[in-house]
């Protein structure tokens, strides 16, 4: 998606695709995504290292928190005037940049006027919301008190309650000040193990910062927690319904698991000491514990409708400019040029390439793009050392749909691989397949994708129009069944329906009621 998920080709220059790893627009790959992320990985073989995937099974990433005290103000998402911190900067441009969607602005400046007033630290921060421009869910908080949500984030909210819960969290990690505590355990961690390396050896080292590692891991899991709960009191004194943060965490659980289902990841065992989140179960059985502190259920705010009209339209998906997935089609309208997985491969976009794996682990495909080297050939490109393994022998010029291609064999460890580099004006395109057993089939279903690779034309590039959300009422006679129907998702639409709309296996719709569909 997730991270339904965003991909822009961004053009990486030669040098920088061989001597440097590929870096992520978001986040460490989160567990839902683990599949595609290894199997991806086995794809490194020639690329230095994979671009990751965004999270999509975490509720809300640490925050940061601030030690000076600010002049009240009071909230908005930033518009205009933005932030001139580099933290701002990065972060806005690591996730696609600054969403403008209006009416969602306008809520979301609502939500966070009552909940900087029911804060523990009232007039601490001078607080403000950027809608950030991907798919991912996430949010994330700065010690200035600049708040971030995503617009993948907001699809999935049900409620204003749910909204509020995401930000009272964030609100936390600020008022609480654990961005300071945390720097300040760094610190003293890296002069340790300067100090180990100096006095014992550079292996001493390593098991020192390993060590303090996972001291870091056990902190930020107890301050996710000590968020989770403020911002449970918080949400209750601004009036909403402090159950929000509960069904949300329980949102982003089912959420994480769709996509085990659709990605073949069996549920990970919580084994994982080095993640810096609690476990989402935990987190839901926390939530809802503080929330009966407060009250019992149907106490507060939930506005459904005011959340569904402020984000009816919002952009759902991948972001226009960085093309779409459409089944086992990849489109991208500004590049202007198409390709078509092999039969059972289910696609999905990074910041950084294109990803696909087929069920049962045994194969997998990687596109991206790369400046051509001034002077050099295709074939010389491919020898050039980017490739391990590669079967100087098995490299053939061929022509894809009247461009000129080279495609070639590699093998690295268990792993076959099958390339082609394709040349359009002054870039290479590198569509890489990995598979295990590499027969006579494998081959085939290589070079009919290979060949799918085409320019596309104008009138095509302007026909391919983004997703978005549009709330709609239920009728008498409409079921989740035939809403989901209408849904243009590549894969398993009831499901979605019925994640978006907080709707269970087998729930029927109330007539009249507002809905999310995804359509173009």
């Amino acid at each position: 998606m997730d991270r339904a998920w965003s991909f822009s080709l961004r053009r990486r220059s030669s040098s920088s695709a061989t001597n440097a790893p590929a870096r992520s627009a978001g986040p460490e790959a989160g567990r839902s995504g683990a599949r595609v992320a290894a199997l991806a990985a086995s794809l490194a073989f020639g690329l230095s290292g994979c671009a990751q995937l965004e999270r999509q099974g975490e509720m809300l990433n640490g925050g940061a928190a601030s030690q000076a005290r600010l002049p009240p103000a009071v909230p908005r998402t930033v518009g205009g005037e933005q932030p001139s911190t580099a933290e701002h900067k990065d972060l806005v441009a690591q996730f696609g940049g600054e969403y403008r969607f209006l009416s969602a602005e306008r809520y979301l400046d609502e939500i966070l006027v009552k909940l900087a007033q029911a804060s523990d630290t009232p007039g601490q921060a001078a607080y403000k919301v950027t809608i950030l421009n991907t798919p991912v869910v996430n949010a994330f908080a700065l010690p200035s008190g600049n708040l971030y949500v995503t617009r993948g984030l907001l699809a999935l909210a049900g409620d204003a309650s749910e909204a509020a819960a995401v930000m009272a969290h964030e609100i936390a990690h600020v008022s609480a000040r654990h961005s300071a505590l945390r720097a300040e355990r760094e610190r003293e961690a890296e002069v340790i193990s300067q100090a180990a390396a100096v006095i014992q050896s550079k292996q001493k080292s390593d098991d020192v910062r390993a060590s303090q590692r996972l001291s870091f891991a056990s902190f930020s899991r107890l301050q996710e927690l000590e968020a989770d709960a403020i911002g449970v009191r918080v949400v209750a004194r601004a009036g909403f319904d402090p159950y929000g943060a509960s069904r949300f965490l329980a949102a982003l659980g089912k959420s994480a698991e769709l996509r085990a289902v659709l990605y073949g990841k069996k549920k990970a065992p919580d084994l994982d000491i080095l993640a810096t989140h609690p476990s989402t179960p935990d987190r839901i059985a926390k939530a809802v514990a503080a929330a009966r502190q407060i009250s019992a259920p149907g106490v507060g705010t939930r506005d459904r409708e005011g959340y569904l009209a402020a984000i009816n339209g919002l952009a759902y998906g991948d972001d226009p400019n960085d093309g779409f997935v459409r089944g086992r089609k990849f489109a991208h309208p500004r590049l202007r040029f198409t390709f078509v997985a092999p039969e059972g491969f289910l696609l999905e976009n990074s910041s950084e390439a294109v990803f696909g794996v087929k069920e049962g682990d045994d194969e997998a495909l990687r596109l991206d793009r790369v400046r051509a080297p001034v002077g050099k050939t295709i074939e010389a490109y491919v020898e050039s050392g980017w490739v391990d393994g590669l079967l100087r022998s098995s490299m053939k010029r061929i022509d894809v749909n009247g461009l000129p291609a080279v495609v070639a064999s590699a093998r690295a460890g268990e792993w076959n691989f099958k390339l082609a580099v394709i040349q359009i004006d002054d870039e290479f395109y590198r569509l890489i397949f990995a598979v295990r057993a590499l027969d006579a089939e494998a081959e085939r279903r290589f070079a009919a994708s290979v060949a799918t690779f085409r320019r596309s034309s104008w009138e095509e590039s302007l026909d391919v129009r983004p997703l978005r959300l549009s709330i709609v009422s239920a009728g008498a006679e409409d079921t989740a069944e035939s809403m989901a129907q209408r849904m243009v998702v590549p894969n398993r639409p009831l499901e979605y329906f019925q994640l978006l709309n907080g709707l269970e296996h087998g729930g029927r719709l109330t007539p009249g009621e507002r809905y999310k569909l995804v359509v173009e």
